[in-house]
Protein backbone atom coordinates (compact mmCIF):
# COMPACT_ATOMS: atom_id res chain seq x y z
CA UNK A 1 0.00 0.00 0.00
CA UNK A 2 1.19 3.40 -0.58
CA UNK A 3 1.13 5.76 1.81
CA UNK A 4 2.18 9.78 2.31
CA UNK A 5 4.39 11.17 4.59
CA UNK A 6 1.95 13.32 5.57
CA UNK A 7 -0.61 11.48 6.42
CA UNK A 8 -0.46 10.57 10.44
CA UNK A 9 0.79 7.32 12.42
CA UNK A 10 -3.00 7.02 12.80
CA UNK A 11 -4.48 7.86 9.73
CA UNK A 12 -1.92 5.29 7.79
CA UNK A 13 -2.91 2.71 10.00
CA UNK A 14 -6.15 3.04 9.27
CA UNK A 15 -5.73 3.03 5.53
CA UNK A 16 -3.66 0.59 5.55
CA UNK A 17 -6.12 -1.44 8.22
CA UNK A 18 -9.33 -0.66 5.65
CA UNK A 19 -7.51 -2.12 2.38
CA UNK A 20 -5.62 -5.59 4.36
CA UNK A 21 -8.92 -6.22 6.13
CA UNK A 22 -11.18 -5.81 2.69
CA UNK A 23 -8.19 -7.96 0.83
CA UNK A 24 -7.27 -10.39 3.50
CA UNK A 25 -9.47 -10.96 5.74
CA UNK A 26 -9.43 -10.11 9.36
CA UNK A 27 -7.17 -12.21 10.13
CA UNK A 28 -4.40 -10.20 9.36
CA UNK A 29 -1.05 -10.24 11.75
CA UNK A 30 -0.25 -6.77 13.90
CA UNK A 31 3.50 -7.10 11.88
CA UNK A 32 1.90 -6.95 8.47
CA UNK A 33 -0.95 -4.38 9.33
CA UNK A 34 2.04 -2.14 10.71
CA UNK A 35 5.07 -2.66 8.21
CA UNK A 36 2.09 -1.75 5.22
CA UNK A 37 1.22 1.01 7.05
CA UNK A 38 5.08 1.87 8.35
CA UNK A 39 4.15 2.11 11.74
CA UNK A 40 5.36 0.21 14.58
CA UNK A 41 3.89 -1.60 16.87
CA UNK A 42 4.34 0.57 19.92
CA UNK A 43 3.10 3.09 17.99
CA UNK A 44 0.21 1.16 17.14
CA UNK A 45 -0.28 0.01 20.41
CA UNK A 46 -0.21 4.03 21.42
CA UNK A 47 -3.12 4.97 19.50
CA UNK A 48 -4.85 1.92 19.84
CA UNK A 49 -5.68 -0.79 22.25
CA UNK A 50 -5.60 -3.76 19.76
CA UNK A 51 -6.10 -4.91 16.36
CA UNK A 52 -9.44 -5.26 17.36
CA UNK A 53 -10.03 -1.39 17.71
CA UNK A 54 -8.11 -0.58 14.63
CA UNK A 55 -10.80 -3.41 12.49
CA UNK A 56 -13.53 -1.38 14.27
CA UNK A 57 -11.76 2.36 13.50
CA UNK A 58 -11.29 1.69 9.83
CA UNK A 59 -15.06 -0.11 9.42
CA UNK A 60 -16.20 2.68 11.04
CA UNK A 61 -14.11 5.81 9.50
CA UNK A 62 -15.09 4.09 6.13
CA UNK A 63 -18.95 3.98 6.59
CA UNK A 64 -20.10 7.20 5.41
CA UNK A 65 -18.11 6.81 2.43
CA UNK A 66 -19.37 3.29 1.68
CA UNK A 67 -22.57 4.28 2.26
CA UNK A 68 -22.53 7.63 -0.15
CA UNK A 69 -20.96 5.40 -3.01
CA UNK A 70 -24.22 3.06 -2.90
CA UNK A 71 -27.41 5.30 -1.24
CA UNK A 72 -28.67 7.97 -3.70
CA UNK A 73 -27.87 11.59 -1.88
CA UNK A 74 -30.67 13.34 -0.29
CA UNK A 75 -30.81 16.30 -2.85
CA UNK A 76 -30.73 13.38 -5.46
CA UNK A 77 -34.09 13.26 -7.73
CA UNK A 78 -36.04 9.91 -8.22
CA UNK A 79 -38.98 8.00 -6.41
CA UNK A 80 -38.51 5.47 -3.93
CA UNK A 81 -37.72 2.28 -6.28
CA UNK A 82 -35.17 4.26 -8.12
CA UNK A 83 -33.61 5.18 -4.87
CA UNK A 84 -33.73 1.42 -3.79
CA UNK A 85 -32.79 0.06 -7.30
CA UNK A 86 -30.11 2.75 -7.77
CA UNK A 87 -28.02 0.63 -4.96
CA UNK A 88 -28.51 -2.18 -6.26
CA UNK A 89 -27.33 -0.92 -9.51
CA UNK A 90 -24.15 0.24 -7.82
CA UNK A 91 -23.24 -2.95 -6.12
CA UNK A 92 -23.70 -4.44 -10.22
CA UNK A 93 -21.66 -1.66 -11.19
CA UNK A 94 -18.79 -2.36 -8.12
CA UNK A 95 -18.88 -5.84 -8.35
CA UNK A 96 -17.65 -6.02 -12.30
CA UNK A 97 -14.20 -4.79 -10.72
CA UNK A 98 -11.90 -7.49 -9.91
CA UNK A 99 -11.06 -6.02 -6.61
CA UNK A 100 -14.47 -6.70 -5.60
CA UNK A 101 -14.58 -9.01 -2.49
CA UNK A 102 -18.16 -7.71 -1.16
CA UNK A 103 -19.34 -5.78 1.88
CA UNK A 104 -16.52 -5.21 3.71
CA UNK A 105 -19.57 -5.01 7.02
CA UNK A 106 -20.44 -8.38 6.04
CA UNK A 107 -17.60 -10.11 5.81
CA UNK A 108 -16.25 -9.06 9.18
CA UNK A 109 -18.93 -10.33 10.69
CA UNK A 110 -18.78 -13.58 8.70
CA UNK A 111 -15.18 -13.69 9.72
CA UNK A 112 -15.29 -12.71 13.11
CA UNK A 113 -18.59 -14.49 14.06
CA UNK A 114 -18.81 -12.93 17.71
CA UNK A 115 -21.49 -9.74 17.90
CA UNK A 116 -19.45 -8.82 21.23
CA UNK A 117 -16.28 -7.98 19.07
CA UNK A 118 -15.69 -4.50 18.37
CA UNK A 119 -15.81 -4.78 14.81
CA UNK A 120 -19.10 -6.75 14.83
CA UNK A 121 -20.46 -3.77 16.35
CA UNK A 122 -19.52 -1.42 13.95
CA UNK A 123 -20.21 -3.72 11.14
CA UNK A 124 -23.89 -4.01 12.70
CA UNK A 125 -24.96 -0.79 12.97
CA UNK A 126 -23.86 -0.12 8.87
CA UNK A 127 -26.27 -2.81 8.27
CA UNK A 128 -28.97 -1.21 10.34
CA UNK A 129 -28.54 2.03 8.40
CA UNK A 130 -28.70 -0.13 5.01
CA UNK A 131 -31.49 -1.56 6.11
CA UNK A 132 -33.32 1.76 7.84
CA UNK A 133 -32.72 3.81 3.97
CA UNK A 134 -34.32 0.87 2.64
CA UNK A 135 -36.98 0.50 4.97
CA UNK A 136 -37.64 5.01 4.87
CA UNK A 137 -37.82 4.31 0.96
CA UNK A 138 -39.77 1.75 1.03
CA UNK A 139 -42.13 3.68 3.46
CA UNK A 140 -42.24 6.85 0.94
CA UNK A 141 -43.03 4.83 -1.87
CA UNK A 142 -45.84 2.88 -0.19
CA UNK A 143 -44.95 -0.36 0.92
CA UNK A 144 -47.71 -2.58 2.29
CA UNK A 145 -44.89 -4.16 4.74
CA UNK A 146 -42.28 -1.41 4.76
CA UNK A 147 -40.08 -3.51 7.15
CA UNK A 148 -40.56 -6.78 6.05
CA UNK A 149 -39.41 -5.46 2.46
CA UNK A 150 -36.22 -3.76 3.88
CA UNK A 151 -35.37 -7.38 5.74
CA UNK A 152 -35.96 -9.02 2.12
CA UNK A 153 -34.02 -6.14 0.13
CA UNK A 154 -30.69 -6.48 3.07
CA UNK A 155 -30.76 -10.50 1.92
CA UNK A 156 -30.73 -9.28 -1.47
CA UNK A 157 -28.03 -7.60 -1.09
CA UNK A 158 -26.12 -9.26 1.52
CA UNK A 159 -26.51 -12.47 -1.04
CA UNK A 160 -25.64 -10.12 -4.14
CA UNK A 161 -22.60 -9.23 -2.56
CA UNK A 162 -21.32 -12.09 -0.76
CA UNK A 163 -21.83 -14.52 -4.41
CA UNK A 164 -20.02 -11.53 -6.06
CA UNK A 165 -17.27 -10.76 -3.31
CA UNK A 166 -15.97 -14.72 -3.57
CA UNK A 167 -16.58 -14.85 -7.61
CA UNK A 168 -19.60 -17.50 -7.51
CA UNK A 169 -21.68 -15.18 -9.33
CA UNK A 170 -21.52 -12.00 -11.66
CA UNK A 171 -24.43 -10.00 -11.20
CA UNK A 172 -25.43 -8.93 -14.59
CA UNK A 173 -28.41 -7.36 -13.87
CA UNK A 174 -29.83 -10.56 -11.25
CA UNK A 175 -29.78 -8.57 -8.72
CA UNK A 176 -32.03 -5.58 -9.89
CA UNK A 177 -34.31 -7.92 -11.48
CA UNK A 178 -34.71 -9.39 -8.08
CA UNK A 179 -35.19 -6.26 -6.59
CA UNK A 180 -37.80 -5.28 -9.36
CA UNK A 181 -39.90 -8.29 -8.44
CA UNK A 182 -39.58 -7.92 -4.78
CA UNK A 183 -40.79 -4.19 -5.06
CA UNK A 184 -43.82 -4.86 -7.83
CA UNK A 185 -44.83 -7.69 -4.95
CA UNK A 186 -44.64 -4.93 -1.97
CA UNK A 187 -46.22 -2.08 -4.42
CA UNK A 188 -43.61 0.12 -4.48
CA UNK A 189 -43.61 3.12 -6.73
Amino acid sequence: MATTDKASPRDRLLDAATELFYRDGVSIGVEALCKSAGVSKRSMYQLFESKDEVLAASLERQAPGYAARLIAGPDDAGTPRERILYVFEQVERVSASPEFMGCPYLAALVELKDPAHPASVVARVAKERMKDAFRVQAELGGAREPELLARQLMLVFDGANARAGVGLETLDGVAVATVRVLLDAAGVV
